[in-house]
């Protein structure tokens, strides 16, 4: 699993000129998944993300999480952070995961976050075309991929 974590003001989703999630201050995570990925992806980038310290504390210094900070979180599906340009100049997207085993991944990942966090969390639709809108604060963003753990 890949995500791109963009601490924002605020960000929306919409699909069919109609807004399907938002939040004000908080995190949008763009969520990848790929074939390979498992429970224990899930699990451990959600774990991540909510420990991850990129707010600010009272000082202005990048101390606090998610979690602490109690900002939202806005999740958004996005096949494309799996997308291969080594050869040619057509993104091969293989290693992406199809959408029967993604959609209950993202599912099971919005629920998980959710918990961890102890509060609900916005998100976009699965495979719709999505316009998304964010004001990023600082800006401030971080790519973090559950294979790449070292």
């Amino acid at each position: 699993m890949r995500v791109v974590l963009q601490r924002v003001k605020s960000a929306s989703v919409t699909v069919n000129n109609q807004v399907v999630g938002s939040v004000g201050s908080g995190m949008l995570i763009l969520l990848g998944i790929e074939t390979a990925d498992t429970q224990e992806d899930i699990a451990w980038l959600c774990g991540k993300i909510c420990r991850m310290r990129i707010f600010n504390d009272a000082e202005g210094v990048m101390n606090l999480s998610l979690e602490e900070n109690g900002a939202e979180a806005l999740v958004v599906s996005q096949f494309t952070l799996h997308a291969s340009t080594k050869k040619g100049n057509r993104p091969s997207y293989l290693k992406a995961a199809r959408p029967e085993q993604a959609e209950p991944m993202y599912e099971q990942f919005k629920t998980k976050l959710s918990g961890m966090l102890n509060q609900p969390v916005a998100s976009g639709t699965f495979g719709a075309m999505m316009d998304v809108e964010l004001v990023n604060d600082g800006p401030v963003t971080i790519l973090v991929d559950s294979k790449r753990r070292e």
